[in-house]
């Protein structure tokens, strides 16, 4: 399984994976528990991850890095035109795996632990 791209979906307790491989073709969908997802993603050849930028994915953001991953972190206004229907939470993590690896999408930098405020996320010009 050679997965290219993989949109993660972050919740309280259960994350969900939408992984595409090169070609866009749907390879892994997942649902993992929080204590789990970090041994899945080690696991794992280098990959581009996306997530939708809240305040938890900049912790899932390092996290992820550390293992050796791209992450990207997809600002809400670029992930909202994928969304199909309000409720569709196993939709979701496929709404942050398509904008992360498109070339006209800007991705927000996840911000150090020492950081409280995002500033370049504040100023929506740089996301």
């Amino acid at each position: 399984m050679e997965i290219a791209t993989l949109g993660i979906d972050l919740a309280k307790s259960v994350f969900q994976l939408h992984g595409v491989d090169a070609d866009g073709t749907v390879v892994l969908q997942k649902k993992l528990r929080r204590g789990a997802v970090l041994d899945f993603l080690g696991k794992l050849e280098r990959c581009l991850i996306g997530m939708e930028a809240c305040p938890t994915s900049h912790f899932w953001a390092r996290e992820i890095a550390a293992l050796g991953h791209d992450v990207r972190l997809i600002p809400p206004a670029y992930v909202k035109p994928y969304v199909k229907r309000q409720k569709m939470m196993p939709r979701m993590p496929r709404r942050s795996a398509r904008p992360s690896h498109g070339r006209t999408c800007a991705s927000c930098p996840s911000r150090p632990k020492s950081s409280r405020v995002c500033w370049s996320c504040i100023d929506h010009a740089t996301c």
